[in-house]
């Protein structure tokens, strides 16, 4: 029987020159996530549908509290895992703070963390930040 491993969660900040309600559009709309994060995304209820270079993998969307945060589970994620967009206010420079929360297995971290990276340079790009 194979031992299954336990991902880790980890955490990433970035700075982005939008307002929350702006970002949070871009966050939590079929319309506003395929503009930068896929391909095409399709929304079912709270089941979203994105497509890269001809395969798709769903997420539901588990919570979502407007202009604040969204969490998303994939359908290959344990039930504790998820993926988080939160958007947060810097109390001294007032700028609007993207965090964004995930799951990834230690062998993959880095990799895992360089596409958020990239996906969030995609996103800045779309909104013009």
């Amino acid at each position: 029987m194979a031992v299954k491993k336990k991902k880790l969660i980890y955490t990433l900040e970035f700075p982005i020159r939008s307002s929350p309600t702006i970002l949070f559009e871009f966050l939590s709309t079929a319309v506003g996530l395929q503009e930068w994060f896929a391909e095409k995304v399709d929304q079912r209820e709270n089941t979203f549908y994105f497509y890269w270079n001809g395969s798709v993998d769903s997420a539901e969307r588990t919570e979502i509290f407007e202009n604040n945060y969204v969490r998303y589970r994939w359908d290959y994620y344990d039930e504790d895992e998820f993926f988080e967009f939160r958007i947060e206010q810097s109390i001294v420079t007032n700028e609007t703070i993207l965090r964004i929360t995930d799951f990834a297995e230690k062998a993959d971290l880095d990799s895992s963390e360089q596409l958020w990276h990239q996906q969030v340079a995609d996103l800045k790009h779309r909104i013009g930040a």
